[in-house]
């Protein structure tokens, strides 16, 4: 069977989600998961019928809290159909050409080698923003500029000049995808008020974090109605089943936005909780992190990653070296791994 797949995908090195990673423990800081588990009500009736392609009431909810008009707004099963959408959608693979800026999101690469497109990467700086210079040196035949802002996994945010930059300097040329999965803890550094100015600004959301419903797979796109549109063009015809938008609109009603910002209230307390317990440690450095996640430096990244893992504290490894990514939980999951770590680092310098 390997032999009859194509050769790309012959090739292909699968994302390594946390969940394929896999684990065992009672604390689970890996995935940039809520650790809020709300309930909601749904009946389970009508799934004899196909739901909407484009629930009305789903798009309707999630562009007013988004602000913008619902024929800006596409939904999808998670912001990660939306990355793939786009690739198909504006993509001739073995011709065009993707352009991402790592230490970011692995999902753009993945998607773009399923589907036989190019990749190109532009490093970020040293403090983690654009190079702008690199990335208008090698814009020829890149159709999607991928950006992640707070960027996953070092958490920082992307200069809004550096965007607006970015966006005049692929005017006509490429589209620049704003992945804004961690937006909702910071909603002041949203680009979504640059749609009106910039057709070629895509904004890719999603309900997975700040919502609490990763395992919902509910995220959105926002652009102009004309892309939108294009979008649509390549969209399975029933991506969003019909608990999935129900239980989606509930979160966006008045009483879940509501209860959506308290938890966010909480969990930026928490990482901030989380990131002074840090600073105090000493051989460490800890990123400032504007997202539900923190990117923290250890001497020796690995040995602490593996002495967690080895104690029930799944953290996340990071590309960057001696670098671990720690999601942040409920209070008490935050002492239990700062508790653990400071004890961690004591012994290993006794």
């Amino acid at each position: 069977m390997e032999k009859l797949a194509r050769k790309q995908v012959q090739k292909l090195t699968p994302y390594l989600s946390a969940r394929r990673i896999g684990g065992s423990g009672d604390i689970w800081l890996n995935a940039n998961e809520s650790p809020f588990n709300n309930e909601y009500k749904t009946d389970f009736a009508r799934l004899n019928r196909y739901s909407e392609c484009q629930p009305k009431a789903l798009i309707e909810a999630y562009a007013a809290y988004a602000g913008v008009r619902p024929e800006q707004t596409l939904t999808s099963r998670g912001a990660d159909e939306g990355i793939e959408l786009l690739i198909r959608a504006f993509c001739e693979p073995s011709e065009d050409s993707i352009l991402f800026c790592p230490p970011t999101y692995g999902m753009y690469a993945i998607s773009a080698e399923t589907i036989g497109v190019e990749r190109k990467t532009v490093p970020l700086t040293e403090d983690w923003q654009l190079n702008l210079p690199e990335i208008e040196a090698n814009l020829d035949g890149v159709k999607l500029v991928f950006v992640c802002s707070p960027n996953n996994p070092t958490g920082n945010l992307v200069k809004r000049d550096d965007i607006i930059s970015l966006l005049e300097m692929t005017k006509d040329k490429a589209i620049v995808v704003m992945d804004e999965a961690y937006i909702d803890f910071c909603p002041e550094a949203s680009t979504v008020d640059l749609l009106e100015q910039y057709p070629n600004l895509a904004i890719l959301r999603t309900l997975s974090k700040a919502f609490a419903l990763a395992g919902l797979r509910c995220g959105f796109t926002l652009a102009n109605e004309e892309l939108i549109n294009v979008l649509l063009k390549v969209i399975a015809p029933y991506p969003v089943p019909i608990p999935v938008a129900e239980i989606a609109i509930q979160a966006l009603s008045e009483q879940g936005l509501a209860r959506a910002k308290f938890q966010v209230l909480d969990l930026n307390a928490n990482r901030a909780y989380l990131q002074a317990g840090l600073s105090t440690l000493s051989g460490v450095t800890v990123f400032e992190g504007w997202g539900n996640y923190l990117l923290v430096e250890f001497a020796n990244g690995d040995e602490l990653f593996k002495a967690a893992w080895d104690s029930g504290i799944i953290l996340r490894n990071s590309p960057i070296e001696n670098c671990v990514r720690i999601s942040v939980g409920n209070r008490d999951e935050c002492e239990k791994t700062l508790s653990f770590i400071r004890n961690q680092l004591e012994q290993t310098a006794a």
